[in-house]
């Protein structure tokens, strides 16, 4: 009875080996019959052999199976965003088939499947897919790799499908995640050159030449950007900035006044128009655009913050309003009006900055202002604070 089992169970391990061994024929006719997944089963089974993979015929079925995986995947995504991909590596999987293909044998072919050289040229729209899921997910080496390899698809011939500078966008934004700053500009550059009408890219090469002081570069930047993005708020903020820059207070101040601030529709809009009233110390106005800000994103520290700036900078002015009227001998009413919104813009600042406070506990602008605030107002709690920024001298 023993020796019968064991035979049993020897011959379900031959066929179990068996039914594993790799063959190139069955991974084709998995594919001829559009059964993908098991057309990668099989060829994966090729492609870990010793033999097999040093064919070029293993790695040209290979990248065509998974080059028709991607296809499928992605289109299924686009029928249903909750879609699962189960095969997120096969765009940069067929690249790397394609590729070793062509290294074994340039003149590779089969029937009914794509060549090599024609293949890389398709895979960029994929390729950029697959980067921008592994740049959400933070994988910024990754990503770095996989749009490497769609760079070079899209620029192997005229691309069939235009991506108007988005592959080189994400590329570099990978690379500024990785510190790698000139190639970082580069890519930016080219991103721009390839139609990209990309806000940030405007930003960041304004960023860039700005740090470099080239006054030649920005304006053209500038032009391009206006040029594409006539009504678009992020490049008629850039354009103040660029004003400011350079000194020129007046055409920023002319270019300011020439937005509505009702118009602003981003919190990134409103924290940098809010921004530029602070420098007019246009206080009011800020307040009102970084009060609508902190209802559409509260707990945001700069948002909070800034708040805090221009309540306590109100509170500045009316102190000394209140201070110039005691020496003019002005009405009592009209000094005790100016102390009691000195003391009330005080408060808000205070609440402001104590709420920024609990998202970063250790800035120490922060924390000085606050002393400052609980100096004025004879508090306790300037001795609390006091102690907290010794604490974080020692």
């Amino acid at each position: 009875m023993k020796k019968h089992l064991l035979l049993f169970v020897n011959i379900l391990l031959l066929m179990s080996l068996f039914a594993q061994k790799p063959s190139l024929t069955k991974a084709y006719n998995n594919f001829y019959d559009k059964d993908f997944d098991k057309a990668k089963e099989q060829i994966d089974l090729c492609a870990a052999d010793e033999k097999l993979s040093a064919k070029a015929q293993t790695w040209l079925y290979k990248g065509n199976i998974e080059f028709l995986l991607a296809n499928r995947e992605y289109s299924e995504k686009q029928k249903d965003e909750h879609y699962q991909i189960r095969y997120p590596n096969a765009p940069a999987d067929a690249f790397d088939a394609f590729e070793k293909a062509i290294a074994i044998n340039p003149k590779v072919e089969a029937l009914d499947m794509m060549n090599a050289q024609d293949a890389l040229k398709q895979l960029y729209p994929y390729l950029l897919v697959q980067g921008v899921d592994q740049l959400i997910a933070n994988d910024y080496p990754g990503a770095k790799a996989t749009l490497a390899k769609g760079i070079k698809s899209y620029e192997m011939d005229t691309p069939q499908y235009p991506m108007n500078g988005d592959l080189y966008y994400y590329y570099a934004f990978a690379l500024e995640n990785l510190g790698e700053t000139e190639e970082m500009m580069r890519n930016y550059r080219k991103a721009l050159d390839d139609g990209s009408t990309n806000p940030y890219v405007f930003a960041k090469l304004v960023e860039h030449y700005k740090s470099q002081n080239d006054r030649q570069n920005i304006e053209k930047t500038l032009a391009t950007a206006t040029a594409k993005n006539p009504n678009d708020m992020s490049v008629k903020l850039l354009e103040i900035d660029y004003a400011y820059w350079k000194g020129d207070s007046l055409k920023a101040a002319s270019l300011l006044n020439g937005i509505d601030p009702q118009s602003l529709t981003s919190v990134d809009e409103m924290v940098n128009m809010a921004n530029f009233y602070i420098k007019e110390k246009r206080y009011d106005d800020a307040d009102r655009l970084l009060s609508r800000a902190n209802r559409i994103s509260p707990n945001n520290f700069v948002i909070l913050y800034n708040l805090g700036v221009c309540s306590y900078s109100s509170s500045e002015y009316y102190f000394n309003r209140q201070n110039q009227l005691a020496i003019q001998q002005a009405a009592k009413e009209d000094i005790e009006s100016a102390k009691s919104a000195s003391e009330r813009y005080l408060n808000d600042a205070a609440g402001y900055f104590e709420q920024a406070r609990k998202l970063q506990p250790n800035d120490v602008n922060l924390l000085n202002t606050l002393r400052a605030i609980y100096v004025r107002q004879r508090s306790p709690k300037a001795d609390e604070i006091d102690a907290l920024i010794k604490q974080m001298e020692k």
